[in-house]
């Protein structure tokens, strides 16, 4: 135990931090890198976070270069792969008489000493919280200092489950609050509508003012339908299907009022997916052409150039590009009679598939809407999800 500072000394100090509520887990995280320094009597501590086969440095202390906050390198030549493999912590007192002076992690980085335990997350492994020196020690790291070690990899776990947790019900209560302003603002409308028109009919007996609350009501039911599929739908795609794209896209023009628009296919791929979902997708994109594209809008699905997907373009009025990053947002709607929904209900199901949709200008001056990242089967072309 390093003279500095004592085993109880440091566990006080670190029940003082952690304990704080006032201060966020980024402020108080520095803090516990330097308490375990000083508790160590090492020059280097850091957390990790593992992505894949790449090692990224969240947050360190002390001067070693490469083991800097942003640093990243493959999780081959990091000591910490071997880390992610104990059930407790990994230590090592002098690295070259124990055999790491031909490791890849050894050549890297140079850490005669190392201790670290593995940081879980909802019950998968997050990364390390890790301290080293360019020196060995003169003992090997004792029981109490591995406990230590521990610890504090268990409570950074905690803060990043609490804090993921936190973010996700905050998203969830924001959603839940644009969903009630959605519902409030346009339900009331075609209620308010219906009500008008029942009066109109009573006094009148005009047939034509019913038929007026019948479309209140469709337009109603078309919201609620909306609000439905994002509240069920915004998860995860699991299994997936081969979906033809051609077949898909006369599906969902087949469920949408078109009027004198017109339709044009021109893929014949064969995508991994949902087929449900992705018909929502078709649904709406094709709905939004209709609906702000004018009389007689011509709509063309196709493959796109470098065959990372499809578009779905139309020669309508198109989207004005200041506007075109808020499309995707609940309630955008340049119409009437749209929830504004319609788009979002595209992006979610989109980003399920782990694609990308991005909207733009058609050749014709109309809206285009591009998904990118697809995986085709047929071709042998992988968009890489």
């Amino acid at each position: 135990m390093s003279d500095a500072l004592s085993e109880g000394d440091a566990l006080r100090r670190m029940y003082r931090i952690t304990a704080d509520q006032e201060r966020p887990f980024e402020e108080k995280l520095p803090d516990l890198l330097d308490l375990g320094r000083a508790y160590l009597d090492v020059e280097t501590g850091f957390l990790t976070e593992i992505d894949g086969e790449t090692q990224v440095i969240v947050d360190a202390r002390g001067d070693h270069e490469l083991l800097q906050a942003g640093r990243s390198c493959p999780l081959s030549k990091a000591y910490c792969r071997r880390t992610v493999d104990m059930d407790g912590a990994l230590t090592v007192q002098h690295a070259r008489v124990e055999g790491w002076e031909s490791d890849a992690a050894y050549e890297e980085f140079g850490l005669e000493a190392y201790i670290g335990a593995k940081v879980v997350v909802n019950r998968e492994v997050y990364g390390t919280f890790c301290f080293a020196d360019t020196d060995a020690r003169d003992r090997p790291f004792s029981e109490d200092e591995e406990t230590f070690v521990e610890l504090l990899a268990q409570w950074v776990g905690y803060e990043l489950f609490r804090k993921q947790a936190t973010e996700r019900m905050q998203r969830q209560r924001d959603q839940l609050e644009e969903f009630s302003r959605v519902v409030s603002h346009d339900v009331r409308n075609p209620l308010g509508i219906v009500d008008g028109y029942l009066d109109l009919a009573e006094e009148t007996g005009d047939p034509e003012h019913f038929e007026r609350c019948r479309d209140a009501v469709d337009r109603m039911e078309s919201l609620i339908d909306d609000l439905l599929f994002l509240t069920r739908e915004g998860q995860a795609i699991g299994g997936r299907e081969e979906v033809d794209l051609a077949a898909l896209a006369r599906e969902s023009w087949s469920f949408v009022t078109t009027g004198d628009a017109t339709l044009a296919v021109d893929t014949d791929r064969v995508a991994l997916g949902d087929w449900s979902r992705l018909l929502q997708v078709f649904e709406n994109l094709f709905r939004n052409s209709v609906e702000h594209g004018g009389d007689g809008v011509a709509i063309r699905v196709g493959d796109l150039a470098d065959g990372s997907g499809i578009y779905v373009e139309d020669d309508g009025a198109g989207i004005p590009e200041a506007e075109r990053d808020e499309v995707f947002v609940d309630g955008y709607t340049t119409g009437a009679s749209g929830t504004g929904l319609g788009l979002t209900i595209i992006q979610q199901v989109v980003s399920a598939h782990g694609w990308e949709v991005a909207v733009t200008e058609s050749a014709a001056g109309g809206a285009r809407f591009e998904i990118t990242g697809m995986e085709f089967v047929g071709d042998g072309t992988d968009g890489g999800e």
